[in-house]
């Protein structure tokens, strides 16, 4: 599929030394490691507890009683990845004293970790189709920009440089011309290595995918005489590389881009795939029940700190609002055939407050490949053979609800430059107010429910630019 105010993560040292200060008799209390605990493969683990300092320092020591490692706390919404070789830390990290501090534990992933042993710290799932190289592309090309209007939005304004945009995806190449001008290095960071931020030089850079690069030149391509513009070229775009070179994007790496973004005041954020190893999450399973407490806390966590969250829809032409089956999951090991209802969840895409966008093709009807879902898609934009940029300053066609997504992005980023007072759920209404009605299918097709003004394959209608800038 195509697929952080400034609290920060406690060091090791740090949680330590806090611990002494503010609690010593409670630090004397904890009970002690596990001697000898039984050996299995390196894995993550989320663990849920109570949003407060307290109880976030209590979990931190029970994992380590249960032979484990902080990996992140988030001790704003009660949330710790940890990591360990601990083939009994689900049960372990609730047994001692502070044991009683876990609400859920679950682990991220089916497979061992790829990326090896992590520490605290101070494309499976993207949509990757094939790029068909344009030897002169030119802003006149871009059927996308005129059907969401976005060429007569230009006309009075290309947007602010006030506000930042999140491309949450596999890294993006700013030293392409069309992207470099608009690139702000020091908001950008890696979330690969399990989900501890990184702000190496460059590290936030595309290593094997072109997708994020992609996504952000229809975000933001700059106002410059070459190659195309975005929907947006007056903005600013920040990378959050939260795809690994495996094409995996994990629930810790997705946690810490949209913190990372919340806690560098990014306006709006795209999230162009979904979280892996599964297509939906079950609210009933042990193991994806933790992990999707864990990540809806986060994006709401995120949006009451004023980062708007716009995420692709999915290329199953899956009908969200009815799941029955699930046949892909987990995409990490084996996958099997699970029956499922709607409790499971696509993230980030079905959380709460996340902007659902389908696809649309040049004739305006319902890409092929779109999932859709009454009262699951919240607008629709082009997502069809949409031009963009690739790394190395080239350009390309590529299809998916990925595409489609950061044209919202755009159009979002749009109306937060002309209200730059509007918070996150302001932009969700204008979004979906301003969007351009679209009716079902003349030729009757039973999956397209709903009217002519909100209806499954185009939620609202299609995103609507001009009326993004004159609201």
């Amino acid at each position: 599929m195509s697929r952080t105010s400034r609290p920060r993560r406690l060091s090791a040292g740090l949680a330590a030394a806090t611990l002494a200060l503010t609690s010593l008799s409670t630090a004397t209390a904890y009970a002690a490691p596990l001697d000898d605990p039984t050996p299995g493969p390196l894995m993550n683990y989320v663990i849920n507890t109570k949003a407060s300092p307290g109880h976030v320092r209590k979990v931190e020591d029970a994992v380590k009683h249960a032979g484990g490692t902080v990996l992140s706390s988030y001790r704003e919404f009660g949330v710790v990845v940890a990591q360990s070789t601990n083939a009994n830390f689900k049960v372990d990290v609730r047994s001692g004293r502070n044991g009683r501090e876990v609400q859920s534990v679950g682990a991220t992933r089916t497979a061992a970790v790829s990326e090896g042993a992590g520490g605290l710290s101070s494309v499976g799932s993207v949509d990757e189709s094939t790029a068909t190289p344009v030897l002169d592309p030119q802003e006149g090309s871009q059927w996308d920009m005129v059907q969401i209007k976005a060429d007569q939005a230009h006309n009075v304004t290309d947007g602010s440089r006030r506000v930042l945009v999140g491309i949450n995806d596999s890294g993006v190449d700013d030293t392409h011309p069309d992207l470099a001008p608009n690139f702000d290095a020091r908001d950008s960071v890696s979330c690969v290595k399990n989900g501890v931020p990184d702000q190496t030089p460059g590290i936030w850079r595309p290593t094997t995918s072109p997708h994020g690069t992609h996504v952000a030149g229809t975000v933001a391509a700059a106002r410059n005489g070459i190659g195309i513009v975005g929907v947006a070229p007056g903005v600013r775009i920040a990378s959050v590389k939260v795809v690994n070179d495996d094409g995996f994007i994990y629930p810790e790496y997705s946690i810490c881009g949209i913190v990372w973004a919340a806690e560098h005041h990014m306006d709006v954020t795209n999230h162009s795939y979904f979280i892996d190893p599964f297509q939906f999450w079950c609210k009933d399973n042990g193991d994806q029940g933790a992990v999707q407490e864990a990540v809806r806390r986060a994006y709401a966590w995120a949006a009451d700190r004023g980062t708007l969250s716009v995420a692709a829809a999915g290329n199953s032409n899956y009908d969200l609002a009815n799941k029955t089956t699930d046949t892909t999951s987990p995409n990490d090991s084996t996958p099997v055939s699970r029956t499922i209802d709607n409790n499971c969840l696509d993230m980030p895409t079905e959380l709460p407050g996340v902007i659902t966008v389908a696809s649309t093709t040049q004739a305006r009807a319902k890409s092929s490949f779109s999932n859709f879902g009454l009262n699951k898609i919240d607008v629709a934009a082009p997502g069809s053979s949409i031009l963009s940029t690739l790394p190395g300053g080239g350009y390309g066609l590529m299809s998916g609800t990925s595409m489609a997504s950061p044209h919202v992005t755009g159009v979002a980023a749009l109306l937060k430059s002309t209200h730059p007072w509007w918070g996150p759920r302001d932009l969700e209404r204008a979004l979906r107010h301003e969007a351009d009605d679209t009716a079902c299918p003349t030729t009757p097709d039973a999956r397209c429910t709903g009217t002519t003004a909100n209806n499954a394959f185009y939620g609202e209608g299609i995103a609507d630019a001009l009326d993004a800038v004159h609201r």
